[in-house]
């Protein structure tokens, strides 16, 4: 093996040094030296063959400690022992380095140096127990990498359909009788934790597993319902199962403390068992939003978690694929219809009872949609329906002072899309009390402001213009449309309006003046140009905009 060649046959098993990344799963000195070819012969075993390796790296300095982190297979072809550097007390305090560094192993590649493993380095490693590998000159350090590149991405693919199959039973947990508890047992069976879920007035209300009793909780406790945002409380006790205990705080959409998710185990948790206890944080959230808001919160959840999948700490497409299923049950309309997304605004008058319970509300706006898949919202309400929303059923809705935006047909993928889009459109409705289609929308700035909203800013805007005389108004509007036109060229603009370019300079000063606005500013002429486009549309006393000569 030549040096150049062991030089570039470094192997990362993460992103990169320094960067933190952690793997989501690890591979093992022993099932790497399984896999490794068999022309391997493994001159000593250091007895750390459960020891995880971090990655394969390839080094001929003499030390190489400051550049290598704890669980390296370290790759040499013997250039440091070549020479003076291969008396025993050198070689000795070599292999003391690699095992203070925590070196999982050495690697030591014949040729071109050596033809044997040198006698002093065998008797190093086992004088510090530092597993031994001879590797041939048929074999490259590139080839040992690779295989170790190759048994990690099988390791992690193992892991993702692992993750996968636990989010499904995670989903089937929340979906059942009595969600909060299912899901806990789900955590435990999956997760080596015991668990308890706790409401915000400081009670239990579900338990997993068997581990610190609730009056010692109290101070971590105290802690995950007095504090703010996300973050993660920790704690430790002298009790099995319980050396390491650690606590998510259950927050609302405003902050508001719901509770309290916390979970003991004797060993830190995986990368991938973590990313479990995410979802199931994420889970319990959304459950414990949806109790304390008195709606149905199955249905509730599985319409979020369509709508909303970044509402969940990790994995949100995975969850969303969980739903199909529920998704078929949940749509009674015809199976072949596309899906819409429909959101409702309440009007400021209208015949809905007053003072209706949210579940009534919930279950009327399911009749009418013919779908499970309703969420109560902050502004109103949002539903996934196969249902024709027709201007029949738009009617009967706006009888009950409710304004609806009807979403563009979809299919499960686009959902989340089909709600954002939805959502851009509901000041439109907020400002014009009148309902509207997503495919009858311009989507341009004009199309989604509304003639309503359009003619309120042109109002605004323009005011000091539109209060003169009717030609004083014609005269000027024509002016400013033409230079915002014209992009505020002064000889291009008083080319179209037959004016000196000094006339044109001057009343645009003028016009600036009025206005009280900073003309050069390019938003203000932003804001000017879209207002121009709906002056024809103000009421009695406001002249037509005049065509540009």
């Amino acid at each position: 093996m030549s040096p150049e060649a062991a030089a570039g046959a470094g192997t990362r098993a993460v992103t990169g040094r320094g960067t933190g990344a952690e793997p989501i799963s690890a591979v093992t000195l022993e099932q790497f030296l399984e896999k490794l070819p068999p022309e391997l012969t493994i001159l000593h075993d250091g007895g750390n063959g459960s020891g995880l390796l971090r990655w394969v790296e390839p080094s001929e300095l003499e030390d190489p400690t400051p550049y290598l982190l704890d669980g390296e297979f370290l790759l040499t072809a013997g250039l440091p022992f070549v020479g003076e550097a291969s008396n025993q007390a050198r070689v000795d305090a070599y292999v003391r380095r690699l095992v203070g560094a925590g070196v999982g192993a050495l690697g030591f590649g014949l040729e071109p140096y050596f033809d044997a493993v040198p006698e002093t380095l065998l008797k190093a490693c086992i004088r510090h127990n530092l597993t031994l590998v001879e590797v041939p000159g048929t074999v490259p350090f590139a080839a040992i990498g690779l295989e170790f590149s190759q048994l990690l991405e099988s390791d992690n693919a193992k892991v993702f359909r692992q993750l996968a199959d636990i989010n499904r039973q995670l989903m089937r947990a929340v979906l059942s009788a009595r969600p909060e508890h299912e899901l806990l047992a789900a955590l435990a069976q999956r997760v080596p934790v015991w668990a308890v879920l706790v409401g915000a007035d400081g009670r239990v209300r579900a338990r997993a597993g068997t581990g610190v009793e609730l009056p010692a909780l109290q101070q971590i406790l105290d802690r995950l319902l007095g504090g703010s945002g996300p973050r993660v409380e920790m704690d430790s006790f002298d009790i099995p199962g319980s050396v390491l205990v650690f606590g998510h705080p259950l927050r609302s959409t405003r902050d508001a403390n719901l509770g309290a998710l916390i979970l003991g185990t004797d060993q830190p948790l995986t990368p991938s068992q973590n990313s479990v206890v995410s979802s199931a944080v994420g889970l319990l959230e959304l459950l414990v939003r949806q109790r304390t808001s008195g709606s149905l919160a199955p249905s509730q959840l599985a319409t979020a978690l369509l709508l909303h999948p970044d509402s969940l700490a990790s994995g949100g497409t995975r969850h969303i694929n969980g739903l199909r299923d529920l998704l078929a049950q949940s749509t009674s309309s015809t199976r072949s219809a596309p899906l819409r997304v429909v959101q409702g605004i309440k009007a400021e008058q209208g015949t809905w009872p007053a003072g209706d319970s949210p579940v009534r509300e919930l279950l009327q706006w399911r009749r009418l949609f013919d779908t499970k898949l309703v969420e109560i919202t902050d502004y109103g309400f949002a539903t996934v329906t196969r249902l024709k929303v027709d201007d029949a059923l738009v009617s009967e809705v706006e009888k009950l002072g409710w304004r609806l935006v009807i979403g563009d047909a979809t299919e499960l993928a686009g959902l989340a899309g089909a709600y954002q889009r939805a959502a851009s459109l509901r000041s439109r409705v907020q400002a014009s009390g009148q309902s509207v289609r997503v495919d009858d929308v311009t989507w341009s700035v004009a199309g989604l402001l509304g003639r309503s909203a359009g003619t309120m800013l042109a109002t605004r805007l323009l005011e000091p213009v539109l209060a003169q005389e009717p030609d004083r108004i014609s005269s000027q509007l024509s002016v400013l449309k033409s230079w915002l036109g014209e992009n505020g060229n002064w000889d291009a603009t008083a080319k179209v309006l037959g004016l000196h370019r000094n006339s044109v300079r001057r009343q645009i000063n003028a016009l600036g003046e009025l206005l009280a606005m900073d003309l050069s500013s390019a938003q203000v002429r932003a804001e000017l140009w879209i207002a121009l486009q709906y002056v024809d549309g103000l009421e009695d006393g406001i002249v037509q905009m005049p065509q540009d000569r």
